[in-house]
């Protein structure tokens, strides 16, 4: 979930539905971070939470389109199942694959981060 100057950081969220969060929570917000993020409850509404996470706010940039992104079903489940994609292919590949609930997204380049320096820890 992190990588030496890759990112250090990762938050765990959700979109906004019925249940409302404060407006310094919005996934647009939480973008321009360009930390890793996992999103819960979001799968349902995959082309929804890619919009918001390319969106950017207040002129800061959110992610683009080249963004490693995962779907993880039933993670640690022993029918455990896993897309991989980028946010320009991740609904498509979504919804081909028929996951509607029990997923989480993860998102940032910590999925596909080329060559990185190892932790010193």
């Amino acid at each position: 979930m992190t990588l030496p100057e890759i990112s250090q950081t990762v938050i765990i969220t959700r979109p906004e539905v019925r249940t409302p969060k404060p407006k310094e929570e919005s996934l647009a917000i939480l973008t321009t971070h360009q930390a890793t993020i996992c999103i819960f409850l979001g799968v349902g509404m995959v082309d929804k939470v890619v919009k918001e996470l390319k969106s950017g706010y207040n002129g800061k940039e959110g992610y683009n389109d080249n963004t490693p992104v995962a779907v993880v079903k039933k993670a640690s489940w022993k029918d455990q199942y896993i897309v991989k994609g980028t946010l320009a292919n991740i609904a498509e590949k979504v919804k081909a694959a028929k996951i509607t609930k029990t997923a989480m997204i993860v998102v940032g380049e910590v999925l596909d981060p080329g060559d990185f320096k190892a932790s010193k820890l």
